[in-house]
């Protein structure tokens, strides 16, 4: 069994984010692109976005800290700490309303 401290790497990925040019930073924690199940937590810094991008399989977003808005061309949801937003099966975006941490988790789809 392996244990890892999600509350510590976000704030460390946070201190990245804030330094870094794209304003984001993220690690992966479980999983990978040989597995079916990938978690990584990311952090992006108040402001900054990940663009628009389609969504691989199944997915979630789990807010560690600050806010985030989850949107589609058609509609967003907001997230706080311990919110748990289900990513829909289009096209969308991750906006930090504030200097924020979540936790992506994906479950590939199988190519058909």
């Amino acid at each position: 069994m392996e244990k890892s401290s999600l509350t510590a790497l976000a704030r460390q990925l946070l201190e990245k984010a804030r330094g870094s040019s794209s304003g984001r930073s993220a690690q992966t924690v479980f999983g990978g692109h040989e597995k079916s199940l990938r978690q990584t937590v990311i952090a992006i810094a108040a402001g900054r976005l990940l663009d628009d991008h389609e969504n691989p399989g199944e997915a979630t977003v789990h807010v560690l800290t600050g806010r985030v808005r989850l949107s589609t061309g058609e509609a967003s949801w907001e997230g706080s700490p311990g919110d748990l937003l289900i990513v829909p099966l289009a096209r969308h975006s991750v906006e930090a309303l504030e200097d924020s941490a979540i936790l992506l988790t994906v479950a590939k789809i199988a190519p058909r």
